[in-house]
């Protein structure tokens, strides 16, 4: 076979063919259906899965994140001193002006609801064993009861029915006090009718009077003034109870004061530590406040306090004791009357011998009014006050002479000489008791002008101080917020 040759191009490259047509161009709206088509026959991809969905933030907690980035800042540090600084000087401020007004009420209940309640109560504890005392002497006198006498019941009767009335309004209802001036102002009437019949039938001369005398003083002695004595037993208690309420230390508004006072020293030590300046005027307007609060606190409770102890220690004690004083001689002078009214009717047996009944009594009232008496003179803090117990216990010693001796002339018989020496116009026992009640009577009304005077003192050492508080921490914790906001504004 023949051997078939390729002519080349001399550089060596294959010799052009036929030339190829070129192909024709497609229209852009061609291409783009193409296009189209194509995408939608390619498979779809895969979606990637759906990530977990945040939890929603509340408020507060977007709240409280926002105030911990604050606070890693030194504004936002700066803010939170200055509302702590704030808080503490105003909660100092309210519970200074809370405590101190609570004692300042309960003083001024001292001076002028309980203590006079107290006396209330005692006047009527008197008044009633007065009124008793009264009317045996003056059933003694028999159809010659004297005028001052028969003034002296009356007065005792009136001056008791007056006090019931102020204490029914003063008592709580439902109360044991209540009960108790209920039951007195029904045992007042049933006793006057008692008395009454007695003065009747002694002017008439029949000895039934001395019986119904003598009931009448067992419904006083066994009844009435035990009473009495309850309700005045329960006023002084409610006065010692005011006197703990205006004298407890005011720990709280202390130790917050001091708290405030040391939250305002940091401060400031901090804010020099920082920038080297030696004080905030803002910070230091608080600190002053603060300190005159704290020290008016203390100073005026410690001399109210020092005026309320000296009330009751040379007051409400020297009262007390000056009243039972007076009951006692009181409760002394009825029975040595009815020593003579009951002639020996009344009799107690004392180691196997009969003695009488009223006299015994007598006896026990007197000794109460000795030890009344020097007690009384040991609590007196001046003359004054030391004079007229002086002069009660020298005439308290003549009538006990003096009794001694109605007690001899009556055991002799001569039963009218004993009613003179007792009734009598001139050196009778009755002298040297009108003594004993006249000096105790003064010596009460200077107590009760030294009670006054310092319990008076002692609610004047509180005076203001409440507002004053109030309005100086408030003040101090405007110091406190604008001297923190000085720093703010340095770093704007």
């Amino acid at each position: 076979m023949g051997e078939v040759r390729v002519a080349q191009a001399p550089n060596g490259s294959a010799p052009p063919g036929p030339a190829t047509p070129p192909l024709p161009a497609v229209p852009p709206q061609v291409q783009a259906q193409v296009h189209s088509q194509a995408h939608a026959q390619a498979p779809a991809a895969q979606a990637p899965p759906p990530g977990p969905v945040p939890p929603r933030r509340t408020a507060f907690a977007e709240g409280v994140e926002r105030l911990r980035a604050a606070a890693v800042t030194e504004p936002g540090r700066l803010r939170a001193i200055g509302a702590l600084l704030a808080l503490l000087v105003v909660a100092f401020g309210a519970v200074t002006a809370w405590q101190t007004t609570d004692r300042a009420a309960a003083a001024d209940d001292v001076l002028h609801r309980s203590q006079p309640l107290s006396s209330e109560a005692a006047a009527i504890y008197r008044s009633l064993a007065e009124a008793n005392t009264a009317a045996s002497t003056g059933f003694l006198a028999g159809g010659q009861e004297t005028k001052d006498s028969r003034e002296r019941y009356e007065r005792g009767i009136r001056t008791a029915a007056q006090g019931l009335v102020t204490a029914a309004a003063n008592s709580e209802p439902d109360s044991a006090a209540a009960a108790t001036v209920a039951e007195l102002n029904r045992l007042l009437p049933e006793y006057k009718g008692l008395i009454e019949r007695a003065r009747v039938y002694n002017r008439q001369g029949f000895p039934v009077g001395g019986a119904y005398l003598r009931y009448a003083n067992d419904t006083m002695q066994r009844d009435m003034l035990p009473r009495a004595e309850a309700l005045y037993i329960s006023e002084n208690r409610r006065l010692g109870d005011d006197y703990d309420a205006a004298e407890s230390y005011p720990w709280a508004a202390i130790a917050l004061g001091v708290l405030a006072l040391a939250a305002l020293a940091w401060a400031q030590y901090r804010t020099y530590r920082r920038t080297n300046r030696v004080l905030n005027q803002g910070l230091v307007a608080a600190t002053a406040a603060i300190v005159v609060v704290l020290l008016w606190l203390v100073v005026g409770h410690g001399v109210a306090r020092s005026h309320l102890t000296a009330s009751y220690d040379h007051g409400v004690r020297s009262l007390n004791v000056l009243t039972e004083a007076r009951l006692a001689s009181l409760k002394a002078r009825g029975n040595e009357n009815l020593t003579l009214v009951a002639r020996g009717a009344e009799s107690r047996t004392v180691d196997g011998t009969p003695q009488d009944a009223y006299d015994l009594e007598y006896q026990t009232e007197m000794k109460t009014l000795g030890k009344r008496l020097a007690e009384a003179r040991r609590l007196a803090d001046d003359a004054a006050g030391e004079r007229p117990v002086t002069a009660a216990a020298g005439d308290m010693a003549k009538w006990q002479e003096r009794h001694k001796a109605a007690r001899q002339e009556d055991e002799n018989g001569d039963y009218q000489q004993a009613l003179e020496t007792v009734i009598g116009d001139e050196n009778a026992t009755a002298e040297y008791f009108d003594g004993v009640d006249t000096q105790l009577a003064a010596a009460l009304a200077h107590e009760e002008n030294e009670f006054e005077r310092a319990a008076g003192d002692g609610r004047g050492a509180m005076t203001g101080l409440p507002a004053g508080a109030g309005t100086l921490a408030a003040l101090g914790a405007a110091g406190a917020v604008l001297g923190i906001a000085r720093r703010l504004s340095e770093y704007r």
